[in-house]
């Protein structure tokens, strides 16, 4: 597809005509920002416009009501594009200007950009299916939607039940302020609820017959922290108390709760950080004779890198180039970038291994350039997962202000702009004409796939979720 550019420019024109709707559909996703495997009015939309496109819908994937899949096409190679749209807890915020100013106080925001990234997957999975059917092409396009991203493991979910195993390649993407490939080095994790159950007392008159599980909780958390020492340098460690035994400091709290969230940068590693975090669980027990439990919320593996599909996506871009920006466009970003501090801008333009001139830039008119080397980058994924199976791609699409930190309203104020649906257009070109490559050279995906066995080392892929540990719709159920 790459060295076919009246190809590129039939797909490039086609994915232009079909932008409006997509565009219009990451506004409403925006509009209703829903939480992990809460998003049943986001699924709702997004399958009422593949059906409209003609895609055949399978509900219910993993047994999640909120995860789905559609597919179009008959024959050939199979192609699946991963599509999200999960929002964050506490980031609402109106569209389009570059002040604070919540929608609802303390409500949900999309954050990360998931309003965009599924809306952008299904368009370029609808551009893919339509060029393969004009060409006279087999084969078949799948797009998924995948619930839960943020904090959750969705696809990690799913993909323990087999969601991904026919397929020949995934793609997919993700707002950014940068447009280029996305290869690069995240880390495995596990969450995991610790919960302490002690004894209730009056905190004056008989403390004595009290057993704290708050201090349990506490003295955890100093057992975690004096451990940051004697872990490897890449790992992390989270926590969040999520219950404190309640409010009245005149009691001895009978029971706490704190979620800690372990990231190193392979799937053992976290687990074998996970053994010595319970530890220090179980020691804080013994230590303020209290009885404790935990509770496997999610995990998911670590990224694998396909650097053949990789160099196809970068070539695409390469002949595609970045969207054009017009004054409007400049402006809005301008005015975002003075509510970022230089380190904020600085610091986002080194996570994406950009020159550090581009600090300069209100929007990224380029490519980002791409040598194969991925970036080691200390978030996490359930993309991870779908990569330990088949050989995944993902890219950057151009959608924010040059130094927009993920996750900040900043970011939601940008998700309805015009800027933001150019940026989306022009990822679902790359990655539809990524696609079309792989349908139209079975050797590209030989390729791909001989590279992930390698990068495997023949092991089987095993999912990080025990098998006993329920999606979280399903656990609410069984309770």
């Amino acid at each position: 597809m790459k060295n076919d550019p009246i190809a590129l420019d039939q797909l490039s024109d086609a994915v232009e005509r079909l932008a409006p709707a997509y565009c219009d559909l990451s506004d409403r996703i925006w509009g209703m920002p829903e939480l992990r495997f809460a998003e049943h009015r986001s699924v709702e939309a997004q399958i009422a416009q593949l059906e409209a496109e003609g895609f055949r819908v399978t509900r219910n994937l993993a047994g999640i009501p909120t995860a789905f899949m559609a597919e179009a096409g008959e024959g050939g190679p199979l192609i699946g594009f991963l599509g999200e749209f999960d929002a964050l807890a506490g980031l609402s915020q109106e569209a389009g200007i570059a002040e604070l100013r919540p929608v609802e106080t303390g409500g949900n925001g999309h954050g990360c950009g998931h309003n965009l990234l599924g809306a952008g997957a299904m368009l370029a999975a609808v551009a893919a299916r339509d060029a393969l059917r004009e060409a006279g092409i087999p084969g078949r396009v799948r797009y998924y939607g995948c619930p839960g991203e943020e904090g959750g493991s969705g696809k990690t979910f799913m993909a323990r039940a087999g969601a991904f195993d026919e397929l020949d390649a995934a793609i997919t993407w993700h707002p950014g302020a940068f447009n280029g490939v996305m290869s690069v080095r995240n880390l495995a994790n596990y969450q995991v609820y610790f919960r302490f159950q002690g004894k209730a007392a009056h905190a004056a008159g008989s403390p004595h017959l009290g057993r704290s599980a708050l201090d349990a909780v506490e003295l955890m958390n100093v057992g975690v922290n004096y451990l940051r020492e004697h872990m490897p340098q890449e790992a992390r460690v989270h926590y969040a108390i999520t219950n404190s035994g309640g409010v009245s400091p005149n009691v001895v709290q009978a029971e706490a709760e704190v979620l800690y969230l372990i990231r190193a940068p392979r799937v053992a590693e976290a687990e074998a950080l996970f053994e010595r975090v319970r530890a220090c669980a179980e020691g804080a027990a013994i230590m303020t004779g209290t009885r404790w439990s935990y509770e496997i919320d999610k995990a998911c593996s670590e990224l694998l890198q396909n650097r053949t599909l990789e160099t196809v996506l970068h070539g695409n871009f390469g002949s595609l180039g970045a969207p054009a920006h017009d004054e409007a466009d400049l402006d809005l970003a301008a005015r975002i970038r003075r509510s970022l501090s230089p380190g904020d801008i600085a610091s986002e333009v080194a996570s994406f291994g950009a020159d550090p001139a581009m600090a300069e830039s209100a929007l990224h008119d380029g490519v980002l350039p791409f040598d194969g080397t991925p970036l080691t980058q200390a978030g996490s994924t359930d993309v991870g997962d779908v990569s330990q199976i088949v050989p995944t791609v993902q890219a950057w699409g151009g959608c924010w202000a040059v130094g927009t930190p993920f996750h900040t309203w900043q970011a939601v104020a940008q998700g309805r702009s015009a800027h933001a649906h150019k940026g989306m257009a022009q990822a679902a070109k790359v990655m539809a004409a990524t696609a079309l490559d792989g349908f139209r050279d079975p050797e590209l995906l030989a390729r791909a796939k001989a590279e992930l066995a390698q990068r495997r080392g023949g092991r089987p892929y095993e999912c990080p979720i025990p098998a006993e540990v329920l999606p979280p719709p399903l656990r609410a159920k069984a309770g």
